[in-house]
C-alpha cells in the first residue's frame, strides 16, 4: 500500500501546541513505535527546524531521526531512507529542495521509499513536492507553477487561507492552462492518498476546508472535499 499525507500546513512547525495532525501521520503505521524521518532540505537543514522537530516528536510515541544533505549523517543515503517508516518534509524553497534532491538521487530513492510502503509526508514544500506541478512562492516575487515528482497526479496548492495572494493566482494559473486542476489545501487540513487516489481529509482545526480545483469550460471551480476534524 502506498501513501502520502499532504498537509496545506499545521504540525510542530506551524502549531506546535496541536500535536493532532503529526499524531495521525504516525497512527498510518501499524507499530507500536514507527520510525519518523524529518526531511529539512528545502529550509537548507536550518538547525532550528531540526530542534522544533524533535522536541515535538520527542513527546510522541515514535523513535525520531532526520536526514542532512547539507551535513550528511549517514553512511549509505538510500540504507539510511529504507530503513524508515514516515519521511516527514518540512517546508521551505521547494525549488532548491528539488535540485538537491536529484543531485544527491534522493528523488529516486523516495519513489522506491513509497513503492515499498514508506509513507511520505509533509506541509507546504513538503507537500507540493509529491505532485505533478505545484504553486510556489518564491520570497518577494510572482507566484509561479514549479514541475514537481509527479508521484500523484495534477497541482496542489498549500496554504490556501494563510496567503491572500495563493488563491488568486491559482485561479488563473488553472484557468489560463498554465497549471493543471489539483487541490488546495487550507493549513491545518490533511489530504491522505492511498495508492495515488484521495480516501480522506482530516483536519486539526475546527473549519479546516479542502478543495479540488478544477478548469470546467471557461470557468475556474472549486469543489468542497470532505474534511473531518480530529479533535
Amino acid at each position: 500500500m502506498r501513501q502520502i499525507i499532504a498537509m496545506g500546513g499545521g504540525g510542530f512547525s506551524m502549531e506546535p501546541e496541536n500535536p493532532l495532525l503529526d499524531q495521525y501521520i504516525l497512527k498510518q503505521v501499524k507499530k507500536e513505535q514507527p520510525k519518523v524521518c524529518f526531511i529539512p532540505t528545502a529550509s537548507g537543514d536550518q538547525d532550528n527546524y531540526v530542534k522544533r522537530f524533535y522536541h515535538s516528536f520527542e513527546n510522541l510515541n515514535c523513535n525520531a531521526s532526520h536526514l542532512s544533505l547539507f551535513e550528511p549523517n549517514f553512511n549509505n543515503l538510500e540504507e539510511y531512507v529504507m530503513t524508515q517508516d514516515i519521511l516527514y518534509v518540512g517546508g521551505g524553497n521547494t525549488r532548491n529542495m528539488l535540485v538537491l534532491w536529484k543531485e544527491w538521487g534522493l528523488d529516486l530513492i523516495l519513489r522506491k521509499a513509497y513503492d515499498n510502503g514508506i509513507i511520505l509526508a509533509g506541509l507546504s514544500a513538503g507537500s507540493i513536492c509529491w505532485f505533478e506541478e505545484g504553486l510556489t512562492d518564491p520570497l518577494n516575487a510572482p507566484l509561479y507553477k514549479l514541475n514537481c515528482l509527479g508521484f500523484l497526479k495534477g497541482s496542489n496548492c498549500p496554504h490556501y487561507d494563510g496567503e491572500g495572494k495563493r488563491k488568486p493566482a491559482y485561479h488563473e494559473l488553472i484557468a489560463t492552462g498554465v497549471m493543471k486542476s489539483g487541490y488546495a489545501v487550507e493549513d491545518g487540513v490533511v489530504l491522505h492518498f492511498i495508492d495515488e487516489v484521495l480516501k480522506g481529509a482530516v483536519s486539526s482545526r475546527v473549519n479546516g476546508h479542502a478543495y479540488k480545483v478544477e478548469k470546467e469550460d471557461t470557468e475556474v471551480n472549486e469543489k468542497n472535499i470532505l474534511v473531518t476534524y480530529l479533535g
